[in-house]
């Protein structure tokens, strides 16, 4: 369900009120209570606290919001806060707060900060259930604003429900089943989005991929029923694309779309928990996603985007061990793991992209368990062979809170890759796996600055976070979408 949002002086008849009270200070009369009588009841105003008190104000429903120190309340704040009053009032048809006013910091990032709160921790993908009854019942919020600050708290709206709508249609798109979404299925949806939203798009069969000498992709299909699909999309800004080094600006974002991964004939073992296997096309969902809110977010820059979408599937005629791909760029890869299958896709969407020479390449792939285990669920991994690109990515993650971590791309390594029949093999032995997999990646960039974001940990959460729901997170959406709109020359 979709949530409408409103800008008022006044939080007017709304089911349910959150009232903003900070940890210092006088508490705000419509609560009732005083400080004291707050704490008695386990309140002190901590940042994304709420305090639900039922009929202080007739028939509706008052939230106590804390939001800490004010000085420290900004978008991180904001978000998590209107999360947990979401979840506060989710059985309340209309909510109003002052959350968009609250705090000193810039009030249209505030805003967009609230509304994505609300609109995150309200989803749920429930399109296959029966019993509906979880579902957040929210469908009007009121953001209360002074009115010095309602041009801005209005601007952050627009933003974050562009931004919050995109995430939510990333993990639709993640949570489907298999049978539900096949990399064909992808395609039409990539279609129908890119008219919608104004991207030129061009959908590859496995006939025009051959003729492409797209040999990873390709050789992962191999053991599927399903066809492969590669997308590519490119977003023009109307206004023309801001010069950048004497050029316009020009960036490419390249997306995993494995919509099932069996392992191939290295099979994964038969364990419930790989039914998240589904989700091993969230970097193509980021990506489709991102490139859906560029319009409206005039995006100044240029950006193509590539999805990679198949299968990889175990049988008779699947792709073997000892087996040779040629990739697109040319180079020849020995099979010594076909459950190291993102990396082969990824490597003729990156050659496609070092192609056309833009300013630089970003790709976003569930890639490695390596990379879990290095950082848990909740980092994402970032290598590249750009320290000021990957440096824009990490200022990006702080803005939106979604957190990355650097790991080096350790050149040296390279030699780990060594083939004894081929240019170089898909695997590069049991230790620093996410490493080897993006200097694997790197020999298909060329001299493009290059990023690659390995998002395998915080793919999914198990249970409400913050403004994480249960299930794929579509982690990476809004930080590509940082990226992209504030993109400068590397």
């Amino acid at each position: 369900m979709s949530i409408t949002f409103k800008v008022s002086r006044s939080s007017s008849t709304t089911e349910a009120v959150g009232v903003v009270v900070a940890s210092d200070g006088p508490v705000p009369s419509e609560i009732g209570l005083n400080r004291k009588q707050l704490s008695a009841r386990g309140f002190d105003a901590k940042v994304g606290q709420t305090l639900v008190l039922h009929g202080l104000r007739g028939s509706r429903i008052v939230v106590a919001v804390g939001i800490g120190d004010p000085r420290k309340f900004g978008p991180t704040e904001a978000r998590n806060t209107a999360a947990a009053l979401a979840r506060a009032v989710s059985k309340s048809t209309s909510v109003s707060t002052g959350l968009a006013d609250a705090g000193s910091g810039n009030r249209a990032q505030i805003a967009q900060a609230v509304v994505e709160g609300f609109r995150l921790a309200t989803h749920r993908y429930t399109d296959l259930k029966n019993d509906k009854s979880s579902a957040s019942r929210i469908e009007s919020v009121v953001l209360t604003a002074s009115s010095k600050s309602a041009a801005a708290v209005h601007n952050g709206v627009a933003r974050g429900t562009t931004v919050a709508d995109a995430v939510c249609m990333a993990r639709d798109l993640a949570n489907m089943p298999p049978a539900y979404l096949t990399a064909r299925m992808m395609a039409e949806r990539a279609v129908a989005i890119g008219q919608a939203t104004g991207l030129d798009v061009k959908v590859y069969d496995r006939d025009q991929l051959a003729n492409m000498g797209c040999g990873g992709i390709l050789g992962v299909n191999k053991g599927s029923t399903e066809p492969p699909r590669m997308v590519k999309l490119v977003y023009t800004p109307k206004s023309g694309a801001k010069l950048i080094k004497g050029r316009k600006g020009h960036v490419v974002l390249v997306g995993k779309g494995v919509m099932y991964d069996s392992g191939g004939i290295s099979l994964k073992p038969s364990d419930p928990s790989h039914a998240v296997m589904k989700m091993d096309m969230s970097g193509a969902a980021a990506v489709l996603a991102t490139m859906s809110t560029l319009a409206a977010l005039n995006c100044k820059v240029q950006v193509t985007a590539y999805l990679m979408c198949t299968d990889n599937m175990p049988s008779g005629s699947a792709l073997k061990l000892g087996d040779v791909l040629t990739m697109r760029n040319g180079k020849t890869v020995e099979i010594h793991n076909t459950d190291a299958e993102g990396r082969l896709i990824l490597a003729d969407g990156l050659s496609l992209a070092a192609e056309s020479k833009p300013h630089a390449i970003i790709d976003i792939a569930t890639l490695t368990g390596a990379c879990i285990v290095a950082l848990g669920e909740k980092v994402a991994g970032v290598l590249g062979n750009n320290d000021a690109l990957v440096e824009q990515l990490r200022k990006a993650s702080s803005r939106v809170d979604e957190p990355i971590w650097p790991l080096p791309l350790v050149k040296e390594y390279r030699k780990l890759l060594d083939s004894t029949v081929a240019d170089m093999r898909n695997i590069g032995g049991p230790y620093g796996g996410s490493i080897t997999a993006a200097v694997f990646l790197n020999e298909f960039v060329s001299d493009t600055p290059w990023a690659h974001l390995d998002i395998a940990g915080p793919m999914k959460v198990d249970g409400d976070d913050g403004w994480m729901q249960k299930g794929a997170t579509a982690f990476g959406t809004r930080l590509l979408i940082d990226t992209v709109c504030n993109f400068t020359a590397v």
